[in-house]
């Protein structure tokens, strides 16, 4: 079980091409763009109506002190304003809390929706590079680090520079002694930020990294539960879980003591500018060179932006993941898809033949598993798949569902190239009844549905009739709206098999295939699936991957694959009269076969 870093958080560097991906998830925006404009603009005029608190302040005590002038004569009309200015700024905040809220939530399930889209269309050989967890991170981790900052980073970044685009011209016109002596303080405050800041951004990355181990561990474990139980590695998987998290442990603490150096420098350096600030100050009052509510204004001006630079560098940090986020997100966005153009779905005849098809898996490009295969099936022929594992049966399947492309060679159906055909069309001409049947958590009902979505009660209910599985489903109280469970862990083997029976049924497939579909049932179960089997493939060119020959004495046809090619092929009876043949071999070491 090998460790796979997912670097849900990874940061990436803000340069030209990052910040490109990450300014192209904003078309989700556009189709908000007026709220969203009202939301900016509520935010410049909150920024700046709570800029002129401040001054107000100081002015509440100079008129305290006798000092009017001819907008201010006391101190209710200053107060009066103050509480004016909190409350248009209330107002100011809370629309742009709302409209950036909206906007997010909007456009942000927009990408979500889109996301998901692209995802489900990608062909398979996309999957076979990615584990399902990294792919339910991009929709979770990613999409929820764009959230965060469409509302919240983007809007305190621009409260932040307003603050200093604003705040630092009024100082310098308002006090610019003082504002000049501020100044020479903030210097020592970025040189601190770049030397910490590295070390930090180090650190917490490998921190970041540490925690994603510790839940791929989790996520392999619960996955494969079963599998731990029966070797009885409760224990074991524990003392992995634990192991990782305490790397993630030290290291965090580790990086604490960086941050927390950083935070206290930054306290000491801040306050300390503040209280020099101060101290100047308080002597310019000393010698009248200034008013107190003067270098009270100031004081509170400089905790406002010193504050704004202070968090300069958490929304710098924050943009980083953005980015990150973006770029793996823009990614499989960008990804070429199987989504198919718009076309008419149409009924194949069930005629197949491979010409000269030779493939090796995308994983594995040295590696042929197919060589210069040719066969035809006929409309309504049964043909049976056997041969040792490995030899090239499921790529067979693969092919011919075009989940692959062969590197040589045509498949055709009913006369022509495969490629050539709109691919959900194509698809819905064939039904599956897989070895190992995956239901949906929903009910019986919509599993059985889900080969046909809009079909009517009654004819679901005619599907389960046919595929023998109306007896168990009549016999629970809820009938067809009985839970099935997670992946149908609620019914039996027999259940799941005969209910995948139910939704191929309802499909009506031309091309039936079935894998292995009756390999682990008992004998009764076995009875039961094999009997609905028989009804479904009545009229059907039908494909049967088995490896108990048992199940395919009645094909017309049956092909014997080894090392990617035909060995032997006819019926049961011609193959098993052969001396020394693969087939006749076979049934020789199955001794259930009669």
């Amino acid at each position: 079980m090998a460790k796979r870093k997912y670097e849900d958080v990874e940061k990436r560097p803000l340069n030209k091409a990052g910040i490109k991906k990450f300014l192209g998830v904003f078309r989700f925006v556009l189709p908000y763009r007026w709220i969203f404009t009202i939301g900016l603009i509520a935010l410049s005029l909150s920024s700046g109506v709570l800029l002129s608190f401040p001054y107000l302040s100081g002015k509440l005590l100079d008129v305290a002190q006798g000092k009017t002038d001819s907008y201010f004569t006391n101190i209710n009309q200053v107060a009066l304003t103050m509480i004016a200015v909190l409350l248009i700024q209330g107002v100011f905040s809370f629309l742009r809390v709302y409209t950036f809220t909206y906007v997010s939530e909007y456009a942000l399930a927009d990408l979500r929706h889109q996301l998901y889209s692209k995802i489900i269309w990608l062909p398979m050989p996309f999957f076979d590079n990615r584990r399902v967890g990294e792919l339910m991170s991009r929709i979770t981790s990613d999409v929820g680090i764009l959230y965060d900052t469409f509302t919240f980073t983007l809007a305190e970044l621009l409260r932040q520079i307003l603050m200093l685009l604003i705040g630092i011209p009024l100082l310098i016109t308002l006090y610019p002694r003082l504002t000049v002596f501020m100044l020479l303080t903030f210097p020592v405050l970025i040189v601190a930020a770049l030397f910490f800041g590295k070390f930090i951004r180090r650190l917490s990355k490998k921190t970041q990294d540490q925690l994603a181990n510790a839940n791929v561990v989790v996520e392999e474990t619960l996955q494969s539960v079963t599998v731990v139980k029966a070797f009885t590695n409760e224990v074991f998987e524990i003392n992995r879980y634990k192991t990782s998290l305490t790397d993630v442990i030290k290291t965090a603490i580790h990086a604490s003591r960086f941050r927390g150096a950083f935070i206290s420098f930054t306290i000491i350096a801040l306050f300390g500018g503040i209280v020099a600030v101060g101290w100047y100050g308080a002597s310019l009052v000393q010698s009248n060179q200034t008013e107190v509510g003067e270098l009270f204004s100031f004081i509170i001006y400089t905790v406002f932006i010193g504050g704004s630079i202070a968090g300069l560098g958490d929304i710098y940090s924050q943009l980083q993941k953005s980015v990150g986020a973006s770029e793996r997100i823009i990614e499989i966005l960008e990804t070429v898809d199987e989504k198919p153009p718009a076309g008419k779905s149409f009924k194949s005849n069930g005629k197949i033949s491979f010409e000269n098809i030779s493939f090796a898996y995308p994983t594995r490009p040295d590696v042929f598993v197919l060589k210069e295969l040719n066969f035809a099936i006929n409309p309504g022929e049964k043909v049976a798949l056997v041969g040792p594992s490995g030899s090239g049966k499921s790529t067979i399947i693969n092919l011919l569902l075009q989940f692959y492309k062969p590197n040589s060679g045509v498949i055709k159906v009913d006369g022509q190239n495969v490629t050539g055909y709109n691919l959900h069309g194509y698809r819905h001409n064939f039904g599956v009844v897989p070895q190992e049947v995956i239901l949906f958590g929903g009910t019986i009902g919509e599993n059985i549905a889900y080969g046909k979505p809009g079909a009517t009660e009654a004819e679901v209910i005619a599907a389960a009739q046919q595929a023998n599985a109306w007896e168990f489903i009549s016999s629970f109280p809820d009938g067809l709206n009985t839970l099935v469970g997670d992946r149908g862990v609620k019914l039996s083997g027999g259940q799941r098999q005969r209910v995948a029976i139910a939704r191929a049924i309802l499909r009506n497939p031309a091309i039936l295939i079935l894998d292995e579909a009756t390999s682990s049932l008992d004998a009764y179960s076995e009875k039961l699936v094999q009997e609905a089997l028989e009804n479904l493939m009545q009229n059907r060119t039908t494909l049967i991957i088995a490896h108990r020959l048992s199940t395919i004495r009645k094909a017309d046809r049956i092909m014997v694959i080894r090392e990617g090619m035909i060995a032997e092929q006819g019926t049961h009876q011609e193959l098993s009269a052969r001396n020394n043949g693969i087939y006749s071999n076979l049934l020789k070491l199955q001794v259930d076969v009669k």
